[in-house]
C-alpha cells in the first residue's frame, strides 16, 4: 500500500515564493512515489502542492470541508466531500503517514497539534507553531521542500 503524505498549509492566497515551495514540495512527493493528500481547496498551500504532485504525475486527494465539490481544486484525483467543515482537520491528519506542515494560520495550528496527539511524525517548513506544539511532541524542521521529504521519508512508519 502506497504511503500518503498530508500537507498541510494556509489557505489564502500565497506569496509568489511561497508558492514555488508549496508546489516543488507536491512535485517532490510525488516523484517519490508517495500520494499526496491535502485540505483539497483550490486556493493556498492546498491548490499550490497538488498543482506540483499533479504535473509530476502523482496521485492527488483532497478532503474537502464541504458536502460539495464547489471548492475543490482542479488538481485532485479524489475529492472526499465531508460536509465536516474544520473538523476535517481530523480526517486529513488521520490518514496521513506523514505531515509537512508549511506557514498557515488557525487550521494549520490544530492539523499540526491533531496529528501530534496521534503520535503522527510533523515536518514544519518554513515557519515555527509556537513552543506548546513543540512540547507536546516531535516536530523537525525543514528549510527546504528537499529536506522536508526527506524527513519526512525518515520518519514514517515502514
Amino acid at each position: 500500500m502506497r504511503k500518503v503524505i498530508g500537507v498541510m498549509g494556509s489557505g489564502r492566497p500565497l506569496d509568489p515564493a511561497s508558492e514555488a515551495r508549496a508546489r516543488a514540495l507536491g512535485r517532490l512527493i510525488a516523484q517519490a512515489g508517495y500520494v499526496l493528500l491535502t485540505g483539497g481547496r483550490a486556493s493556498g498551500v492546498m491548490d499550490a502542492c497538488s498543482a506540483g504532485a499533479k504535473e509530476a504525475g502523482g496521485l492527488v486527494v483532497g478532503v474537502l470541508p464541504d458536502a460539495d465539490a464547489s471548492s475543490a481544486s482542479r488538481h485532485l484525483d479524489v475529492a472526499i466531500k465531508t460536509g465536516m467543515g474544520d473538523a476535517r482537520n481530523v480526517v486529513n491528519v488521520l490518514s496521513s503517514d506523514a505531515v509537512i506542515a508549511l506557514p498557515g494560520g488557525a487550521g494549520t495550528l490544530s492539523e499540526v497539534a491533531h496529528a501530534l496527539k496521534a503520535g503522527k511524525p510533523v515536518i514544519v517548513l518554513g515557519w515555527d507553531p509556537g513552543p506548546a506544539l513543540r512540547a507536546a511532541g516531535r516536530v523537525l524542521d525543514a528549510s527546504t521542500p528537499e529536506e522536508a521529504l526527506a524527513l519526512a521519508r525518515e520518519v514514517m512508519p515502514q
